[in-house]
């Protein structure tokens, strides 16, 4: 991946990445990162650009775990709104390709769509449903563009053409992710109601309106994203330990929601990692 970030996030929290077979991932191509403008910082934590070069090489499949942002891509071939999702997303890497996504801050995409975020949720949108003709003008501008500047200007352009502000509503939502992303020790939901001061049931109805999965997946995606850094980077694992540290109370339902997320067991995400960077 040749991560080369323009970009030092300004917060305190977790934010889950999940590409999975990282150290192979570096050899097939490039990320950075880059902050928005500010007038978008209570809306997009970054840009992220990928360029690859493929031809002459066999095609690349490249996978990353779910995380409760919404992404807006501007690929050929593979531009749209992507909601938040419950499944791993993969996609296929061919040719010689510029691009660049934004990611959004978890519960703070209402304001462009309009409506709420679980209508979105496991699904993509083309981009001229939420952000008007524009957008495509945008897209063949991050196609054409010379650097990395022009691209990141050309979308903080788009975004900023019809502004928007985030709702109280909306700030609850995001700070109550924040609480997540900051705080492992938040590990059901119970605890996350005590930590916001909201009820099991307004707390649904609002992670259902502004995140788009339900605030029990939202816990789970950290934990999860921790689990597969740490099987990745720690190589052999006590995993009933693993789940311990967690918050899960025993081994079993642990794997089970590993397995949920990832398609795999510990065990055999752990061997996939491996013989990647072999």
């Amino acid at each position: 991946m040749n991560e080369r970030d323009s970009y030092r996030e300004p917060v305190t929290h977790r934010i889950p990445r999940g590409i999975v077979a990282e150290a192979t991932a570096r050899t097939v191509f490039t990320l950075t990162r880059h902050p928005p403008a500010p007038e978008l910082a209570d809306f997009v934590e970054y840009h992220w650009i990928l360029r690859w070069d493929r031809r002459g090489k066999p095609p690349y499949e490249q996978r990353v775990l779910p995380n409760l942002s919404v992404h807006v891509t501007f690929f050929p071939g593979a531009s749209g709104v992507h909601g938040p999702a419950h499944d791993v997303f993969s996609h296929r890497l061919t040719g010689r390709v510029q691009g660049l996504g934004v990611r959004f801050r978890p519960g703070t995409f209402r304001a462009f769509l309009g409506g709420p975020v679980r209508d979105i949720a496991d699904r993509a949108v083309p981009l001229a449903d939420v952000f008007g003709a524009a957008a495509v003008a945008a897209a063949e501008s991050v196609r054409t563009a010379d650097g990395d500047a022009q691209m990141v200007g050309a979308i903080d352009n788009l975004l900023m053409a019809n502004p928007v502000g985030l709702s109280p509503a909306a700030q609850v939502a995001a700070e109550a992710v924040e609480s997540i992303a900051r705080d492992p020790e938040i590990t059901r939901v119970a605890r996350l109601c005590a930590d916001t001061g909201l009820t099991t049931r307004s707390i649904q109805r609002l992670f259902a309106e502004h995140v788009g999965v339900a605030p029990k997946w939202a816990i789970r995606i950290y934990r999860l994203n921790d689990a597969a850094q740490r099987i990745v980077t720690e190589g052999d694992l006590d995993y009933a330990g693993l789940a311990v540290r967690l918050g899960y109370s025993d081994q079993s339902h642990f794997i089970r929601d590993f397995r949920t997320v990832t398609g795999q067991s510990p065990a055999e995400y752990a061997r996939t990692a491996r013989a990647a960077e072999r």
